[in-house]
């Protein structure tokens, strides 16, 4: 083979690389500036409900949310919320390669927080679907609770390589980890776009929250993401050129569903919420 041709298959892959890194770095902006919009959000309407003691606010969004006299309930979700913020602040941080690089005890101690903070934020979620679940959402609350599982085990398992110093290892389970914790966030980004495809809550009572398309939406949310999670990692590890940019591709329709999502759950969910607070 000439030297030219050599040229050729070597530039047509750091094409490749770079278009597949620009995408992923796109769909994480994304994300991050959903979460922190979210983050915004919570301590806007959630946390506004509570210096203002109109607790009950709470109910409006999660049914059951706050219950008067249940206090390790109440303290339950107080705390899931909490731990919600630190979550959405700290994880994107934890992916950011700078931040490895130049500030590696801040990585280091973020990161053991923020794993704690999933697995305890887990739990608390765990204890709220089925210390007040109601028996026609049963389906649903599995889909949780198999989500609240595997975050807690790739938690583990990313703490578990990081001691062992298994660094590839280890950055394989935080990203399998970060897609898991900002699922929940797709699931609205779901709920919104089947609600704006037809013009309204199509299939479903948004008082009761069940249907099949819940139920889907309940497992669909996070094993969806972390299935074209793994894609990405095989593609960028052993794909071809083409293979690679097909992914590159591939991505931005994830990127621009979230983006809409975003858009939708802010002007519709999150902003009028704030601005009556």
């Amino acid at each position: 083979m000439s030297t030219s041709v050599w040229t050729d298959v070597s530039d047509l892959s750091s094409l490749a690389d770079a278009a597949l890194k620009l995408a992923a770095r796109s769909w994480f902006l994304v994300a991050v500036a959903g979460q922190w919009i979210f983050v915004v959000y919570v301590i806007s309407f959630y946390g506004g409900s509570a210096v203002q003691g109109n607790l009950e606010a709470w109910n409006e969004v999660v049914p059951n949310a706050y219950t008067p006299g249940h206090t390790v309930g109440n303290v339950a979700v107080a705390m899931h919320l909490l731990l919600a913020v630190i979550i959405m602040v700290g994880g994107p941080l934890q992916m950011i390669p700078q931040m490895r690089r130049h500030a590696p005890t801040f990585h280091h101690w973020n990161g053991r927080l923020y794993m704690l903070a999933v697995f305890v934020t887990s739990m608390a979620g765990l204890y709220m679907i089925w210390s007040r679940g109601r028996a026609d959402r049963v389906l649903q609350h599995l889909g949780v609770s198999l989500h609240a599982v595997l975050i807690m085990s790739f938690a583990v398992l990313a703490l578990r390589h990081a001691v062992a110093r298994d660094i590839p290892t280890h950055r394989r389970w935080a990203l399998r980890l970060f897609m898991m914790v900002i699922a929940a966030w797709f699931f609205r980004i779901g709920l919104l776009h089947w609600v704006f495809f037809n013009g309204r809550p199509a299939g479903f009572d948004p008082m009761t929250f069940t249907n099949p398309l819940l139920n889907f939406l309940s497992f669909a949310d996070y094993l969806l993401p972390l299935a074209i999670l793994e894609i990405y990692l095989r593609v960028k590890d052993r794909a071809s050129g083409s293979g690679r940019f097909a992914m590159a591709a591939a991505l931005l329709v994830p990127t621009v569903a979230m983006a809409v999502g975003f858009f939708g759950a802010a002007t519709v969910m999150w902003l009028p919420l704030m601005v009556k607070e």
